[in-house]
């Protein structure tokens, strides 16, 4: 039996909810678990979700009340590392991007995006964890342009070494930590010990922000891009 991504949505317009659920309704491989229109009553309904139903992914609206999207995603990322975020907004800004970067989010979606888009962000989200399109990639290096905002995202005393380097590509392809430890003919414990020494270096909050970092600074090439 096929394993379904479970959703999670959050927008306090309900029209918008309802589209979006009814959008995804016919798709087999997706199934929404949970519904809510603010981010209090989000929360507690995840805290309550069994380990079953518990979704690999929430969209998540930014602009709301009377907590807006990236408080809930503060939230959550403390709460649930592993939940993997994709943000919803009709606001398409380059600092948008930058901030959604340094909280570690998955991908980011204009509202206005089209079906095929919306479905391939998720499925590419629950891959890869992290799903950027062509637009989003330029909008990145144009951020990173400044060395104020780079170093904003990323706290880098020094560079990454040769060894670190091919940890952090094989930690963008989702192998274990024991995966890892085979392919460089090393140890778990190794592995663990680079694992801890990249995050510190690049100040990343989780996976997702050393896949961000990899594909920024030319590590790790993002697929169609």
């Amino acid at each position: 039996m096929e394993t379904k991504i479970k959703l999670a949505l959050l927008d306090d317009e309900q029209l918008i909810l309802e589209g979006v659920k009814l959008l995804l309704s016919g798709e087999k491989e997706l199934s929404v678990m949970l519904t809510a229109n603010n981010g209090p009553d989000f929360i507690e309904s995840l805290g309550k979700l069994s380990q079953e139903d518990f979704p690999h992914i929430a969209l998540i609206d930014v602009q709301m009340k009377p907590m807006n999207g990236f408080e809930v995603v503060a939230i959550l990322k403390e709460k649930y590392p592993d939940l993997k975020i994709i943000i919803l907004s009709s606001h398409y800004k380059t600092t948008i991007l930058g901030y959604m970067v340094k909280l570690g989010v998955s991908a980011f979606l204009p509202k206005n995006s089209d079906k095929k888009t919306f479905i391939e962000a998720i499925t590419m989200v629950d891959k890869n964890g992290v799903f950027f399109t062509a637009e989003d990639h330029k909008m990145l290096f144009s951020y990173m342009n400044s060395s104020t905002k780079k170093k904003s995202l990323f706290d880098m005393d020094d560079d990454l070494s040769e060894r670190e380097k091919d940890v952090v590509k094989l930690i963008c392809k989702e192998f274990t930590n024991n995966e890892i430890a085979e392919k460089l003919f090393i140890s778990p414990r190794t592995v663990e010990s680079h694992r801890q020494r990249i995050v510190e270096k690049i100040g990343a909050k989780n996976t997702v922000g050393i896949v961000i970092y990899a594909i920024i600074n030319h590590i790790y090439p993002l697929e169609g891009l």
